[in-house]
């Protein structure tokens, strides 16, 4: 009953953990990362699809990226949705390879970046503490109804602390690597 209660706390704070890195992976750094052109969707024989399904995005360098559609048609298309999206890309294309230079961050920027993954950490831990707290209250109403006893209960509560605060460290970890990656020139 309890290892159930366990294994479902440390399931839904993994699920946490990477709802995190995801969060992070699309908030955008100096790097060129193909997750950037994700949300953008192309009009493609009069439907929008994801850029993905019309065309292939790979990184060339650490700061640009390429677009390569798979009909010469849909190059400007593809372009036109590039320059739409808002994320402020400037797309070149060569023939059939549309390049995407990505422009420096600006310190300005970097900081605001910065309190956005701060803020994206910190709900991620208020979500690890939300589980524990339910947990924990489950824990307690197995006890209340003499199903385990005030020792299991004890150490049960232990066990799911020292699981929030592995899960806590984790969001922790990854916050100070995106922090690092934020501030790199």
């Amino acid at each position: 009953m309890i290892n159930e209660i366990k294994s479902d706390a440390t399931t839904r704070m993994s699920k946490t953990i990477d709802a995190l890195k995801d969060n992070m992976s699309k908030i955008r750094t100096g790097r060129a990362h193909t997750s950037l052109l994700d949300q953008i969707t192309v009009s493609y024989y009069g439907n929008e699809v994801p850029l993905s399904q019309a065309a292939t995005v790979s990184v060339l360098d650490a700061r640009t990226l390429a677009v390569t559609p798979w009909e010469k048609a849909m190059v400007s298309p593809i372009e036109k949705a590039i320059m739409d999206s808002g994320l402020g890309l400037n797309p070149a294309s060569t023939g059939n390879l549309i390049r995407i230079p990505l422009p420096p961050l600006t310190e300005e920027r970097r900081k605001d970046l910065i309190k956005v993954v701060r803020s994206e950490a910190e709900a991620m831990r208020v979500a690890v503490r939300n589980i524990r707290r339910d947990v924990i209250s489950d824990v307690r109403d197995l006890e209340k109804e003499k199903e385990i006893s005030q020792d299991e209960e004890r150490k049960a509560q232990d066990d799911i602390q020292k699981l929030t605060d592995k899960f806590i460290a984790e969001i922790d970890s990854i916050l100070s690597v995106k922090e690092k990656e934020l501030m790199e020139i």
